[in-house]
């Protein structure tokens, strides 16, 4: 079996293929002295050894053509097993049928009972072997492999562990696992045991000189890695970690999930729990248009969209670059040569109009604006003619088609608004109430605090500071913010255009507020670079901490346990041009 283990991979099919083939002469012999202790006549012999050739041709075509000896399947998978008993018990029990009655004298013990038989002693083998495997890819651990810990017996840690053990090429040696389950306690896995506890982490890597640590557990509140990482941080060991099991293809862990705890992994509040498809019924088989779809927020939506079945998805952007790299993520190409693909400003009425002509949107997604508010207080207007009447351009199309949804993306600084960007936003959510209040449709905003990774988000700002030595920029010492990621936004956006009443605002508790003077000492301390932090003051319009309600608004929970609803103060369209205006640059 040792031989077996270091073999080539052509070699190893084709033992296995040997190995399924002596199989049936196994179990016809087995057969032959159990039930009739060799006393078969010389005619019967002769057709037992006639059906044993003629059974294990077929096994050897039948398995080819299935690819069970081309390594399309892992050896002793469940895959494998499910279609090699297929395979056997079809193969063996139409041949047996087929000699019962052609052959006279063909002993029926040997069709109805052989091909189990050759089908146990097939899957005997393969458990031996993929035993020995395992054996032998855990004692392949190099010098050069790195020692780890993986902390979660669960389900992700165990994928992760066999993983690890059935790669040769896998760059770590688990050490054990780690888990806080008092019945899992010295549980053994593939990869090896439950070692120990939270508590005994730091100890235990020290003791079997591990220097980094796997967190197996894509469910973990955001509270729980924070605390992990410090005490991690304090101890010299390093985290990885995997991605929340939605990022995950069908919930199954791959090497390549794996990587280094991002602040953007620490901020926020913990992984929104929706089943999209619960709430799909809007948008599968509809025809959806997508305004700023080249922005973070838009092309993620247009991504979570997509994967729910629209008959037609429109996106509209007036970056030209955005729309390509978001064809790009989605399609998989990005020539810019199909209709679905429309190169328009909102805030050209007449364009927005052709465009819903030709596409008849049933729903639309409005996440086009202008969002920098430093530079929206210096050029008010800019912000009014795309966040106001950019909106109210999208507004009026989709009355004027027939829309049927139509989700406006707002931002926590409309409530309570200080800022351009608060007042032309706290607009446009009631503009959208407006045109809900007149029996267009189910016209409703969303509300949400920061996103991360977004275009200049903090973040970016933060890191490329950071890599150019520094200083990094914080507002205030004490400025907070709310965050959460562009996944959860996008759900969040999608979720509330099926269950939110015509013209409110949906806006999702996003737990406690950030530090952002936290966020940048951990960037710096990641960066292992002496960065000084300097404090540039409050700039105007903006606050200190951001509200998600306004002091007037009267929240009520609405079909999902982390979304509320507020009512706005509808704002008839023939009010804007003179009354917002001077409001919106005030």
């Amino acid at each position: 079996m040792r031989a077996f283990v270091g073999k080539d991979v052509r070699v190893q099919r084709a033992l296995l293929a040997a190995w399924d083939l002596g199989a049936w002469f196994i179990a016809t012999l087995a057969l032959a002295a159990a039930r009739y202790d060799f006393s078969l006549n010389a005619v019967q012999w002769q057709a037992a050894l006639a059906y044993v050739l003629l059974v294990s041709v077929a096994q050897l075509v039948g398995a080819w053509w299935m690819k069970l000896y081309r390594g399309h399947s892992r050896i002793g998978s469940f895959e494998e097993a499910s279609a090699l008993a297929v395979l056997a018990i079809v193969i063996g029990f139409s041949i047996g049928t087929a000699f019962i009655a052609v052959v006279p004298d063909f002993p029926r013990g040997i069709a109805l009972t052989v091909p189990m038989g050759a089908l146990t002693v097939m899957a005997a083998g393969r458990f031996v072997a993929r035993a020995y495997l395992t054996r032998a890819s855990r004692r392949k651990a190099s010098a050069s492999d790195e020692r780890v810990l993986i902390y979660g017996a669960g389900n992700a840690g165990r994928q992760l562990g066999r993983l690890l053990v059935g790669d040769p090429d896998a760059p770590y040696s688990v050490v054990g696992y780690i888990d806080d389950d008092p019945f899992n306690r010295h549980l053994h896995l593939t990869a090896g045991r439950v070692i120990g506890r939270r508590g005994d982490l730091v100890r235990l890597a020290e003791l079997h000189d591990v220097k980094t640590v796997i967190l197996a557990i894509p469910s973990a509140p955001t509270s729980f890695l924070r605390d992990l990482v410090d005490e991690l941080e304090g101890s010299g060991l390093k985290l990885l970690v995997l991605p929340s099991v939605r990022e995950m293809v069908g919930g199954r862990v791959s090497l390549g999930h794996l990587h280094e705890v991002d602040v953007a992994d620490l901020l926020g509040r913990g992984q929104v729990d929706t089943d999209l498809t619960q709430v799909s019924q809007y948008l599968n088989g509809r025809v959806v248009l997508i305004t700023g779809a080249g922005g973070s927020i838009g092309s993620e939506l247009a991504r979570q969209v997509h994967r729910l079945g629209p008959s037609k998805l429109v996106l509209l952007d007036r970056d030209e670059s955005g729309l390509h790299a978001v064809q790009l993520s989605i399609y998989g190409q990005g020539l810019l040569d199909t209709r679905d693909m429309v190169l328009c400003d909102i805030r050209d009425a007449e364009s927005v109009r052709r465009v819903f002509g030709e596409h008849r949107p049933e729903v639309v997604f409005h996440a086009a604006a202008l969002k920098h508010l430093p530079m929206l207080e210096m050029y008010p207007e800019e912000g009014f003619k795309t966040n106001v009447l950019g909106t109210l351009n999208v507004l009026e199309a989709a009355r004027q088609y027939g829309v049927r949804h139509v989700v406006n993306i707002s931002t926590d600084k409309a409530a309570d608004p200080t800022s351009v960007l608060g007042k032309t936003k706290r607009t446009a959510e009631e503009l959208t109430a407006w045109f809900a209040e007149q029996g267009a449709g189910g016209y409703l905003s969303v509300r949400f605090g920061n996103v991360l990774g977004s275009r200049g988000s903090v973040l970016h700002a933060f890191r490329a500071q950071i890599e150019a030595g520094g200083p990094v920029t914080v507002v205030h010492p004490e400025i907070t913010r709310y965050f959460m990621t562009i996944p959860e936004a996008c759900q969040l956006v999608i979720q509330a255009g099926a269950i939110g009443e015509p013209g409110a605002v949906c806006v999702l508790d996003m737990g406690e507020p950030v530090k952002i003077l936290d966020v940048a000492q951990r960037l710096i301390r990641q960066s292992g670079k002496d960065v000084e932090i300097v404090f540039t003051g409050l700039r105007h319009g903006e606050k200190l901490h951001e509200v998600l309600f306004s002091s007037e608004e009267r929240a009520e929970r609405v079909g999902h346990p982390l979304i509320s609803q507020v009512s706005v103060q509808p704002l008839a369209p023939d009010s804007v041009e003179g009354r917002v205006l001077a409001r919106s640059i005030a």
